[in-house]
């Protein structure tokens, strides 16, 4: 959610139990911010969707080969990414470190 952009209140229905699942994970206060999220995600792939279609109807469909390059540079992404936050956490735990 862009910090400072303007909210209004709305009325949504969402199955009581999966509504509860989520305000016991996030608590009271976390409901809204988790739904906003949560459509914002979706809005997020759905422009990757047309992205997507518009490159295949420029380009021809996407080849299999290039859904596994894809797919082993986002693991590598991620795992690069994890090992960073390791890094950071060992970092801020380790005697010396800035409080």
């Amino acid at each position: 959610m862009v910090d400072g952009m303007a909210t209004k209140k709305y009325t949504v229905t969402l199955p009581e139990e999966l509504a509860e699942e989520i305000r016991s994970e996030v608590g009271p206060g976390g409901f809204s911010r988790y739904v906003t999220q949560a459509v914002e995600r979706q809005r997020e792939r759905e422009r990757l969707h047309e992205a997507v279609g518009w490159w295949e109807g420029e380009y021809g469909d996407i080849s299999a080969e290039e859904l596994a390059e894809a797919e082993a540079e986002r693991r590598e992404i991620e795992r690069a990414h994890a090992e960073r936050g390791a890094r950071a956490r060992q970092a801020a735990d380790s005697p010396g470190a800035a409080a």
